[in-house]
């Protein structure tokens, strides 16, 4: 299934592990916590993307990220 939409939850811990698996898609900006990039949809067609969105939520270390598939 292809995924629709990324967010953050609250309690991030600004780790920066999502945006060093997804860059394209996650953003920390220092001394914020994480949060999806303005226009990331249009990223998650990419070959690979879903694949490496499912990895950076399923390796959160505090289970923050939340994924919606269609």
């Amino acid at each position: 299934m292809p995924i629709r939409r990324v967010w953050i939850d609250e309690g991030c811990i600004s780790c920066n592990l999502c945006e060093d698996l997804v860059s394209e898609v996650f953003q920390v900006p220092a001394g914020e916590t994480s949060h999806t990039r303005k226009g990331y949809e249009k990223r998650l067609t990419e070959a690979g993307m879903e694949e490496r969105v499912q990895e950076a939520a399923d390796s959160c270390p505090v289970e923050v990220i939340r994924v919606e598939k269609t």
